[in-house]
């Protein structure tokens, strides 16, 4: 369970790109606490502004203005930053470089850290990661990106986390490019992420089914803006904003009538 240590606080949050007249304005005061191994989910449509707020999260991109705290400091080391707060992205094979073979990469992640582990204890590690994502070691010896599917490739990630055991994960998208079979394993081993690593969670998602799945608060995004927010069942059983009575209507049903064949 979340206990109540806020370890982010967004405040007025703005994101502006561009200048004058051809100005895109991304996030319009943003404003949301995230309690210390909370799962929240950022629920929107695209280019509702959810990846941008959660790049500003990670620290490799800055507000424009407002306030971004991270255990009531603000996120001005980049590296120390992501000794805690690690990121899932949509597509796993951009994380990863095709000439190196997986083991080298996950490996070489602990680069990052201010204290590195030895090498012993680094191998120890990935070795552990991957038994946790159903990956025997041996199977990815000297293998690469393309050698993987988008199954597997998106284990990889997953791996990494458990192997670096950040205090935060940001997972934007992370079951996007995976059928239904994929995706639930990946929702189960992200659940095994926060208990066994007592993980802060952030999951960016369009699909409000599995966010209300996976989160312990919903917050809907439209137009650069929190429109709504609220526990799960209080969001999708009584939804006070059109734009969350949209997302719900999106979900598949298998009793609605979609084509007219009659026709």
């Amino acid at each position: 369970m979340p206990n109540n240590e806020a370890i982010f606080k967004v405040k007025d949050c703005v994101k502006t790109f561009g200048h004058g007249k051809k100005s895109k304005t991304a996030l319009k005061g943003v404003t949301f606490d995230i309690a210390d191994e909370e799962i929240i989910s950022i629920v929107g449509g695209s280019a509702c502004g959810k990846s941008v707020l959660a790049k500003i999260l990670l620290g490799i991109m800055k507000e424009t203005s407002g306030e971004v705290l991270y255990q009531n400091r603000k996120i001005t080391d980049q590296k120390k930053h992501w000794n805690e707060v690690q990121m899932i992205f949509q597509d796993p094979f951009s994380c990863f470089n095709q000439f190196f073979p997986i083991r080298s990469q996950l490996e070489d992640s602990f680069n990052i850290f201010l204290k590195k582990p030895s090498r012993a204890e680094i191998k120890e590690r990935v070795d552990q990661a991957l038994i946790a994502v159903n990956m025997k070691p041996n199977e990815i010896e000297e293998k690469y990106s393309f050698e993987l599917s988008g199954g597997q490739m998106q284990r990889m990630l997953l791996a990494r986390i458990f192997a670096l055991k950040p205090k935060v994960l940001i997972a934007d998208e992370p079951t996007s490019m995976v059928d239904a079979c994929v995706r639930a394993g990946i929702l189960d081993y992200m659940m095994k992420l926060k208990e066994e690593l007592k993980m802060t969670i952030v999951f960016i998602t369009h699909d409000i089914g599995l966010a209300y799945y996976v989160s312990d608060r919903l917050f809907i995004m439209y137009d650069g803006q929190i429109v709504e927010q609220g526990a799960p069942d209080d969001v999708t059983f009584s939804p006070k904003n059109e734009h969350t009575v949209q997302l719900l209507d999106d979900i598949p049903d298998a009793n609605k009538k979609w084509i007219d064949r009659e026709k």
